[in-house]
This record gives structure tokens, sequence and C-alpha cells, in this order.
């Protein structure tokens, strides 16, 4: 097997195992065992099993992030005067990720189990990772959220962030089986862009709903 075919082997069967049982309960045994390539392959393209969690994570945000990059200069550069919308933003977000995960469908699903799971389980390493190399470019798209959210406060704003995130990671990590559903009780075909053309409107209102204060 070629060396780049090895790596992506690996990558393969670590961004499955990983997405099916989390990080912990992952043994590079076991990945090495679905790859079918010895510890010595994974020790020579990746040095560890924490870099081999943040090769996967960046094996799907890395393009993800050139495109965003892109897509964000251009819609900054068409606001001219205008103020940010969130709608906007959260369709631009949409848009990418599907360009993103075209060639093969599963991966947004995949990866926003992964995404769920770095949230869910300790992994200081990987989310320091993530800010290192993905942090300014996340910023920007942040500063862009807070400009079209004038009325918020940033704690309020901190929580709507953070609800959006935890329904997108939800839906979208099953929605294989979300589609299923909707196929047998609805009688209706959809997709992964059928979905988020659902999820957006639905993430959008929530972040605009009136704060109500605490009592």
């Amino acid at each position: 097997m070629a060396q780049k075919d090895t790596a992506k082997s690996i990558l393969n069967a670590a961004e499955e195992l990983f997405s099916e049982r989390g990080f912990a309960e992952t043994s590079l045994r076991n990945i090495t065992t679905r790859a079918g390539v010895n510890l010595a392959a994974v020790n020579y393209h990746f040095g560890s099993k924490k870099e081999l969690i943040q090769a996967v994570f960046a094996r799907f945000l890395t393009p993800f992030c050139v495109d965003l990059e892109q897509v964000l200069k251009a819609y900054e550069e068409g606001l001219q005067e205008r103020t940010p919308q969130l709608p906007e933003l959260l369709e631009l977000l949409a848009a990418t990720a599907l360009k993103a995960g075209k060639g093969n469908p599963r991966r947004i699903g995949i990866f926003m189990r992964l995404l769920g799971l770095a949230y869910a389980q300790s992994q200081g390493h990987l989310r320091r990772f993530l800010r290192q190399e993905y942090g300014t470019l996340f910023g920007q798209y942040m500063n862009l959220v807070t400009l079209a959210s004038p009325e918020l406060t940033a704690e309020e704003r901190f929580w709507r962030i953070h609800f959006m995130l935890g329904a997108t990671v939800f839906t979208l990590s099953g929605v294989e089986s979300l589609t299923a559903m909707a196929e047998h009780d609805l009688g209706q075909t959809t997709d992964t862009a059928g979905v988020m053309s659902r999820l957006v409107p639905f993430l959008s209102a929530g972040f605009a709903a009136p704060h109500q204060a605490d009592s």
C-alpha cells in the first residue's frame, strides 16, 4: 500500500471508530485492525493518538475553512454600510459545510458526531489545536455575529450560540436516521441539504427570540 493510501486508510478508520465509540474508547489497535495496517504506520504518519485525532478534524476543517475564508471576504465586501444578518451568516456556514461534504454525504454527520464528542469528552489538546489553527477565522465570523445582534449582551449571545451549536450537532449527527424517519412517518424523501434548509431558519428564530431576564 502506498504511503498516501496508508495515511488515508488510517484516517478513514479513525474517523469512523472515533465517531462510533468515542476518543477514549477507541484504541490505536482498534484503528490499525480496521485500517489493515500495523502500529508503526500510525506512528510514522501521525506520531501519536492525539495527533491522529487532530488530523481527523483537520481533514474536514482545513478545506472547509479555506472556502469559508473566501466566502466571508466576499460577504464583507458586499456589505458596504449594511449590517450583517444572522440568517445570511448561517446560510454561509451551511453552504460551505455542504460543499466540504459533497464528495461523501455521510461526512457531515460523522464530523458533527466528532464535534459533539469534542465537547462532551475531555480533549483539551483538541480545543487548543482548533483555536490555534482556526481561531482567527472563526473569530472573524463571530465578530460578524456580534454585529448582527447588537441587542444581545455578550452573556446572552454566548448562550444562544451554544444552544444553536447543540441543536446543529444533535440534528446533523443523526441526519441519516432523521431523513429515514421523515420518509417513514411523512412519506417525504429528503437529504442533508434539505434538513439544513429547515434547520437554518429554526436556528435564526431561536437566536432572535426575545430575551426573558432571570427572575
